[in-house]
């Protein structure tokens, strides 16, 4: 059995998301780091005990889980802060990724294509260990009018979450494919498809 590994990513609300979805749909296996993301910092869990510890209880709510919108204004407003705070999750994100792999590898004895879906692929060092990556571009001024529409950000704000990834214009320089989510869905469904064959023809050459 072989296994095609491809990073998904892109910068905050370039559509990833969508990407993500449509190569699910065209058959692709996807581990959503997000997703996982959300999951590890659940109440109890290794990494909200950390989180906790550091930041302090003032960032929970009632029911005891994380306050996202509370933390995420803690930790864009200061770097160090951030980067603690990826130190507590990035190592607990990537410990489930690899046993989301090792499943895929002992539950299927078919060819697949599994599509890491990670906003910080390059940051949390996932990048080396993909055959192919795909970023999905927008431009800054498109990110900024995007964030400013969804999360009614000031755009001090706005520009501060996105400087808090690496450019989206330097992940292109490491792209194998790249998605221009600039235009309409069905544009970048187009895209979606004709990066999927290419993704099929690789897998037959592994």
């Amino acid at each position: 059995m072989k296994m095609l590994m491809v990073g998904l990513t892109g910068g905050i609300v370039s559509g990833k998301s969508t990407v993500s979805e449509m190569f699910r749909q065209l058959g692709a296996q996807v581990i959503d780091a997000d997703q996982i993301a959300h999951t590890i910092v659940s109440p109890g869990e290794k990494a909200w005990h950390s989180i906790v510890e550091y930041f302090g209880k003032e960032i929970l709510i009632k029911n005891q889980q994380i306050n996202r919108k509370k933390l995420a204004k803690i930790v864009f407003a200061d770097k160090k802060k951030l980067e603690m705070l990826n130190s507590i999750t990035h190592p607990e994100i990537l410990a489930v990724i690899n046993r989301r792999i090792c499943q895929l590898k002992s539950n299927y004895n078919q060819d697949l294509i599994c599509i890491i879906d990670a906003p910080l692929l390059f940051e949390a060092n996932l990048a080396d260990r993909m055959d192919k990556i795909i970023v999905v571009f927008i431009s800054q001024e498109e990110q900024t009018k995007r964030l400013l529409l969804r999360d009614n950000f000031t755009e001090e704000e706005a520009l501060r979450r996105i400087q808090s990834q690496i450019p989206l214009t330097s992940k292109l320089s490491w792209a194998d494919y790249v998605i221009d989510n600039s235009f309409s869905r069905e544009q970048t469904k187009k895209q979606v498809e004709q990066v999927w064959e290419k993704l099929k023809n690789e897998l037959v050459k592994k």
